[in-house]
């Protein structure tokens, strides 16, 4: 295997590296989104509920 063989492997391994770590961090913050809406969701329901409860009574 000559030089630039070798140099040329680690251009794809540094390559195929950045390429999961950019699908890594975009499948972390789809998951932060999720989070956050689920969140959202839930404390709307939550003050429904209680405005429901408030009236009912």
């Amino acid at each position: 295997m000559g030089i630039k063989d070798q140099f040329q492997d680690k251009a794809n391994q540094a390559q195929q590296q950045a390429k999961q770590a950019m699908s890594s961090k975009k499948g972390q913050r789809q998951d932060r989104e999720q989070q956050a809406q689920d969140e959202a969701q839930r404390m709307q329901q939550e003050a429904q509920d209680k405005f429901d409860m408030d009236y009912d009574a």
